[in-house]
């Protein structure tokens, strides 16, 4: 029997449930939140709580090597042209900048989502979502096809979830408390407004920006592979902190001697017993008596820290072959490098970076297609369907390496536009500038105008005028 839109959105709604676990696992290390794993149970119990907030979080840095190289600047159409209609809509949501968080989380939990709306009346509104709030379902057998997507979210006294079908949308609500039942929702809606409406898109407006998707499998979080290094390097520092307290300096005992003590007296002066006396005096004070016949000091060499030291930086070079990430980002030491040998140590980066653009890309286009269908703009939406997302150079360079590869392509005939692409940053509508600027200045040498060309002579101030006189 055919699944209920209700029944599916309590289906969906549990699927978002089972995955929160993972995210919220993977937000906690890469936060640096997560629990001192490896260590015996005479460890935690001599230490106690004593390591519970530290963390020396590599988790954090992985992710935030990758996504400060994630950066798209517009949409390119089938015929190679720039949609600027995109761009208005990217910048009027500020995707512009939400995208860098969207990417962010799925980096870190794997997945994010990108919902595309049109209220009645308004402007298209493109928002994104994290993976414990959304979830998005394929069409059996095909994996680029949507067959469902549920957004949820609670105000604190209420759930809300919006089921989107291809052909319809269905809207529900319930109370958060004592297991209340999901029911057309009413709130936030006009008492003419039906809780079931059409799509009009005629498409699933939810979708999602997987991470490191395979061909058999869900996407995985960019952290995943470091965890096990993480939780090795902390436990490795709370060993190192603890034999740095009692064992980094040389401890000496003194032999042939009975502890000291002290008499202790009653009310009359008599003595009655006696007590150990308590050795911290003489670790400040740094004096001893030696008074019995045969009694030595020996000493006892600290420990070798650097044990501890040596196996840190082997995990941290673990971390940064299997995520591909640059030593200098993990360690910062940077000396006597040269240009090259730094591209070539942030070679797998780069690679990593451009491979996950062709992925995300493909989402970001799906997205800008829903804007232009939102809008009624079938031409564009179909155009920008084969078009292309255009992404800042991965590869991080200087300007000098920047203007000597462009002049080197320019002497070879590549026009100026693809040129000013290739810097880094430069965003189509200062490309468009440019152009404007070119145009304005041929106008102004076929016009004749050296003063629309160069600017007009500015007028000298009344002090700033040749005194005729001094020329007398």
């Amino acid at each position: 029997m055919a699944e209920t839109p209700l029944e599916m959105t309590i289906r969906l709604r549990a699927k978002i449930e089972r995955r929160k676990t993972a995210a919220k696992k993977w937000s906690r290390y890469y936060d640096g939140t997560h629990p001192l794993l490896f260590t015996s149970p005479e460890f935690t119990a001599q230490t106690g709580g004593l390591f519970t907030e530290f963390s020396d979080n590599w988790c954090s840095v992985v992710p935030d090597a990758t996504v400060e190289r994630l950066m798209p600047l517009g949409f390119r159409l089938e015929d190679g042209s720039i949609d600027t209609a995109a761009g208005r809509a990217w910048r009027k949501a500020e995707c512009d900048v939400e995208i860098g968080l969207a990417l962010l989380e799925a980096l870190i939990t794997s997945r994010s989502y990108a919902l595309v709306w049109r209220p009645n009346g308004q402007d298209t509104e493109i928002t994104f979502e994290h993976s414990s709030g959304a979830v998005v379902e394929y069409a059996p057998g095909r994996r680029r096809v949507r067959s469902a997507g549920l957004k949820v979210w609670h105000d604190g006294s209420a759930e809300f979830a919006t089921l989107f079908l291809p052909s319809m949308v269905y809207r529900w609500q319930r109370p958060m408390r004592d297991g209340g039942q999901w029911v057309e929702r009413t709130e936030g809606l006009s008492p003419s407004e039906p809780a079931h409406i059409p799509n009009p898109l005629g498409a699933v407006p939810l979708v999602e920006l997987p991470n490191r998707s395979r061909l058999y499998g869900s996407p995985r979080s960019e952290i995943q592979n470091v965890v096990p290094l993480q939780d090795a390097v902390n436990t490795l520092w709370a060993h190192l902190m603890t034999a740095s307290d009692g064992l980094a300096l040389p401890a000496r005992a003194v032999l042939g001697m009975d502890r000291p003590v002290r008499e202790i007296l009653d009310e009359t002066g008599e003595v009655i017993g006696e007590e150990d006396l308590p050795l911290d005096k003489f670790r400040s004070d740094r004096l001893l008596w030696l008074e019995k016949e045969g009694a030595a000091i020996a000493e006892f060499s600290a420990a070798d820290l650097a044990n501890y030291t040596n196996v840190i930086d082997i995990a941290v070079q673990h971390i940064a072959a299997q995520t591909r990430t640059p030593a200098t980002y993990l360690t910062g030491q940077l000396i006597n490098v040269s240009a090259d040998a730094l591209a070539a140590s942030e070679a797998g980066l780069v690679a990593k970076v451009t491979e996950r653009q062709r992925h995300f890309g493909a989402a970001l286009r799906e997205v800008m297609r829903l804007e232009a269908v939102a809008n009624g703009e079938t031409g564009r939406a179909e155009s920008l369907a084969l078009g292309s997302v255009i992404w800042r150079d991965p590869q991080f360079r200087s300007d000098s390496q920047y203007s000597d590869a462009l002049v080197k392509l320019k002497a070879i005939g590549v026009p100026d536009e693809a040129l000013w692409e290739r810097i880094p940053g430069v965003t189509p509508d200062e490309i468009k500038r440019w152009q404007r600027m070119r145009a304005d200045q041929a106008a102004a040498i076929l016009g004749g105008s050296m003063g629309d060309l160069f600017g007009t002579k500015p007028t000298p101030a009344s002090g700033d005028q040749d005194d005729p006189a001094e020329g007398a």
